[in-house]
């Protein structure tokens, strides 16, 4: 028995370990620091801009880059530069919205499925079996189309075709510690489902699905980006990256800043949180502790 709960503690998020390793991964660190810096400067948007970013002044229309507009403005004279911190705002928040959603829905169907198993088990990874059985862009695609152009619907979009990642994943954690001594002891103590899902199974998967998540964020910022840059995301005048990115194209010869630090925006963000993801990754995965 206290050789099983030392099992169960090390498969748990270690704290002590992920910081001891954070310093040992320079890439994390920087990874890190990218995403931080660019979640302090969204959050306190209001600070950083220097005007309002849907004021229109056309009057400066397609400034270049200066100390009164530091990213220059576009074709209605809205500063780009205050565009592009509350533009993070909606970036990052459908990042993340998608990655607890997919990660929430995905945990639960997959930990059900492993714990349950017979029907419901061959139910839910049938229909998980589907998802997974269409391209993925193109299956996000139709979804969003068939939704409405709208930021939101293209966050509900990726995360539908997300969803199957996590329950495959829980639900191969869930056949494995389903199989432990301690949760045997359990069945045969009268345990009920809900009470090893609790307490065993969900505690058990918290590795795996954090590792998923880091992973996911880089990659869900840049289809969010991508829908919004071909119409099916963010709205004008909504400020959104891949929007700016989508309206600059047409001025990318003459004024190349209106597409070109909303790019870089996209490219800066999706990097840190890739390298902090492979960092996370490394320190979670049980081949890297026993070096």
């Amino acid at each position: 028995m206290a050789e099983a709960q030392s099992t169960a503690k090390r498969s748990r998020f270690d704290f002590g370990y992920f910081g001891y390793q954070l310093k040992r991964s320079p890439l994390t660190m920087v990874g890190l620091i990218m995403v931080v810096l660019v979640l302090i400067v969204v959050i306190f948007a209001p600070v950083f801009a220097t005007h309002d970013p849907n004021a229109i002044n056309l009057r400066a229309r397609l400034a270049p880059p200066s100390m009164a507009h530091f990213f220059g403005t576009d074709e209605v004279g809205r500063d780009i530069y205050s565009r592009i911190l509350f533009g993070g705002r909606q970036s990052i928040a459908v990042g993340f919205f998608v990655v607890f959603l997919a990660g929430l829905t995905g945990t639960v169907l997959g930990a059900l499925s492993g714990l349950i198993g017979g029907r419901t088990d061959t139910v839910i990874m049938r229909l998980m079996d589907v998802v997974l059985s269409v391209p993925s862009l193109a299956l996000i695609l139709a979804l969003a189309a068939a939704l409405g152009p709208s930021l939101v619907n293209a966050a509900l979009a990726i995360a539908i075709v997300r969803i199957p990642f996590y329950v495959r994943l829980v639900r191969g954690q869930a056949l494995i510690v389903r199989e432990m001594a301690y949760v045997k002891a359990a069945h045969t103590f009268r345990a009920g489902r809900l009470h090893i899902l609790r307490w065993h199974i969900l505690p058990n998967t918290l590795s795996p699905v954090i590792v998923q998540g880091t992973l996911d964020l880089g990659s869900t910022i840049l289809l969010a980006s991508a829908l919004s840059f071909i119409g099916l995301g963010a709205q004008q005048p909504t400020a959104e990256w891949g929007a700016m990115v989508a309206t600059g194209r047409n001025y990318i010869l003459d004024q190349w800043w209106y597409s070109g630090f909303p790019g870089f925006a996209i490219l800066f963000t999706a990097t840190g949180f890739n390298l902090f993801g492979d960092g996370v990754r490394d320190m979670l995965d049980p081949r890297q502790k026993a070096r």
